[in-house]
């Protein structure tokens, strides 16, 4: 039942576990994670701009990681500033985006469907 919610409810989804990380890396889509703070004023600006990033790509997953909530999540992926945005396609890290680059991020996400 989860995953066919998620495949029908479009939007960047909240990651509690590194467990729902894996089954989206692993899904063979592209996958958008982005590490953001929710004291990070650049990772509030972008964050409309993923959500509809989103709501136009659904053969993309998005998925976004609350540093401060999940700090071992952020831990594994070496993340030092925010917002980064990596990218993954067939379990492997494709890209990565560090700042608020919509410009950049919109190019990444096209070049990697």
């Amino acid at each position: 039942f989860y995953s066919i919610l998620r495949c029908t409810i479009m939007g960047v989804e909240k990651v509690k576990s590194q467990s729902q990380i894996d089954e989206a890396i692993n899904s063979g889509k592209l996958v958008v994670i982005d590490f953001f703070a929710t004291w990070c004023g650049p990772c509030k600006r972008i964050a409309p701009d993923l959500e509809t990033l989103s709501n136009d790509n659904s053969d993309v997953i998005f998925l976004k990681v609350d540093v401060d909530e999940c700090e071992d999540i952020a831990a594994n992926y070496e993340i030092s500033s925010m917002p980064t945005l990596k990218f993954f396609k067939n379990g492997s890290q494709v890209a990565e985006v560090i700042g608020a680059n919509v410009p950049k991020i919109k190019q990444t996400v096209a070049s990697n469907k």
